[in-house]
């Protein structure tokens, strides 16, 4: 049986998504029929008949990055902003798969639990038959409300709906019912996370510490506020006490991010951090999103730059049980490549985006099929990557 082989090969750097070890040796890839299968040096590998070869030409390897927090309603288009292909824009920045936390801003939003089901399991679909661009997304995330009972949930888990929109979205705004739902949710395999701070647009309400805590979801979706963060010692105190997910987000206060990136380190928790743009938004669509975070939290946060990068996509996949975001073998074949922004200052990739600045992305591949070149959105990069 013909097998698709992908070999990239002339690597200068592979970052491997794992943040106990960010960094791998080797200077090749090699995937088969979308999966990763081996890396190393060239020498070593059987690179023999690749049905696709690209030649990195020295830039640096990665898994694709992976948005946490999006807003998604239909195709590559969001009514929020009036905006068709931001899906796209956004591979463009070097994310390779989205995660939706509630498909909110559908106008006319079903909030009956009839339409809520209904909502969450055409979106779901949707988004699975119909990849813009490639791009995965992981949609059809109900906003829970008042009124729903565990069968409702066993009926969305069996239809094929794994998340739930952000807790405090909808009617449901005390800790006691929010966490009974989510319990449920859980109960059937569907993933949760819950709106952190203050409102973030007419409908939704504050939701402090002592919500989210009592609540229990999976992730604390945007402890640095979407827009407006709860007080420091509030986002200590979930820092301190909880096990779930700290996401933070690019449309969040910036200062909080910083502070829960030092209250992680300070605890042995940065394995805990995931990254979202939170978008579309109030403030829009955000391509680069996810690369700015990434640099903004190395530079002014003082993580190594290896380290920030396992924040969008290592650390994303285990705390989402995906099957992307990190090498390993068997893993799906989803990367981005990209070299230093050209006349940027730094002596590497890596340096230079802990000096808070952005790479060029030359290249994305999802599934082990090229699914974009130089990136028509990242400054450019001194060097690009060419399938050959």
């Amino acid at each position: 049986m013909a097998v698709d082989k992908l070999v990239i090969k002339n690597i200068g750097l592979i970052l491997s998504g794992d943040i106990d070890k960010p960094i791998f040796e080797g200077d090749c890839m090699v995937a088969i029929d979308g999966k990763i299968s081996s890396w190393g040096n060239a020498k070593d590998l059987d690179t023999e008949d690749a049905t696709i070869t690209v030649d990195a030409h020295g830039v640096t390897l990665a898994p694709g990055l992976i948005d946490s927090h999006i807003h998604p309603v239909v195709g590559d288009y969001t009514p929020r902003q009036q905006q068709l292909n931001w899906i796209d824009s956004t591979l463009h920045g070097g994310v390779t798969t989205m995660i939706s936390a509630g498909e909110v801003h559908m106008p006319g939003r079903p909030k009956d639990v009839v339409g809520l089901k209904a909502l969450a399991i055409a979106s779901q679909r949707w988004y699975e038959n119909f990849r813009p661009s490639g791009m995965k997304v992981h949609a059809g995330a109900p906003v829970i409300e008042h009124g729903m009972v565990e069968e409702d949930f066993k009926e969305l888990a069996n239809s094929g709906v794994k998340l739930l929109g952000e807790v405090g979205l909808g009617t449901v705004k005390d800790g006691k019912t929010a966490k009974q739902m989510v319990d449920w949710a859980r109960k059937y395999g569907m993933q949760s996370t819950i709106h952190t701070g203050g409102p973030s647009i007419p409908g939704s309400g504050l939701i402090d510490a002592d919500m989210v805590m009592e609540t229990g979801t999976d992730v604390i979706g945007h402890i640095n506020g979407g827009h407006s963060a709860l007080p420091d010692d509030q986002i200590i105190c979930l820092c301190e006490s909880c096990k779930s997910a700290f996401e933070i987000v690019h449309n969040g206060n910036e200062r909080a991010g910083i502070l829960v990136v030092n209250t992680a380190r300070e605890l042995g928790k940065l394995d805990q951090v995931i990254l979202g743009t939170d978008g579309p938004a109030g403030s829009g669509v955000q391509p680069l999103g996810i690369l700015r975070m990434v640099a903004m939290l190395s530079s002014l946060g003082n993580v190594p730059a290896e380290i920030a990068f396992c924040f969008a996509n290592g650390n994303t996949s285990r705390q989402r049980e995906l099957d992307t975001g990190i090498i390993e073998a068997g893993k799906c074949a989803d990367f981005v490549l990209m070299d230093q922004a050209q006349h940027a200052p730094g002596k590497s990739i890596l340096e230079s985006v802990q000096l808070g600045n952005l790479p060029g992305v030359g290249m994305t591949i999802i599934d082990g099929k090229v699914t974009s070149t130089r990136s028509r959105n990242t400054p450019p990069a001194d060097r690009l990557p060419e399938v050959i």
